[in-house]
């Protein structure tokens, strides 16, 4: 069973080079999740190798999508920067957003939920420990090994 998230599931993550973002991507894809890249404007089109993948990193969103079909994003961007990281994500298109990111300013997360009106992103956070379907995919910062595969999954929009 899967909650807006499964084994199929292409993940990018905005962030994936900085400490917090490399750190949990690395547990991702130690989760199983099928990482497929990150978005970092300054190195894009260099590649990181992290938990035993090497994986390439693209100038935005609109790029790794249509390089690998992503459809996921989560974010791991400071907080004066995540209202962009959203915007971004929402242009490109993307399907779900799951936004760590804690301490962004109420203002920025008002203006995000106010452009995701009318768009076809499902968004979760941001300050938020993601999502996570059991034995198949995760998105964010939950533990997945306090979990195991069977009906239940955990959406988690706000606060740990």
């Amino acid at each position: 069973m899967s909650i807006y998230l499964n084994k199929d599931s292409k993940i990018i993550v905005q962030g994936m080079t900085g400490g917090m973002g490399s750190k949990h991507t690395t547990l991702m894809v130690d989760a199983g999740s099928n990482i497929v890249g990150g978005v970092n404007a300054r190195k894009a089109g260099t590649s990181v190798e992290l938990g035993g993948k090497d994986l390439p990193v693209y100038g935005n969103v609109e790029e790794a999508m249509k390089e690998t079909g992503a459809n996921v994003s989560v974010v791991f961007v400071p907080p004066a920067f995540t209202k962009d990281a959203c915007i971004e994500a929402i242009d490109a298109g993307i399907e779900l957003l799951v936004v760590i990111t804690e301490g962004v300013p109420v203002q920025d997360t008002a203006e995000v939920w106010a452009y995701l009106d009318g768009k076809s992103t499902r968004m979760i956070g941001p300050n938020c420990p993601g999502i996570i379907t059991p034995g198949e995919s995760l998105a964010g910062i939950t533990p997945h090994t306090i979990s195991g595969t069977g009906p239940v999954g955990l959406v988690s929009k706000s606060g740990t």
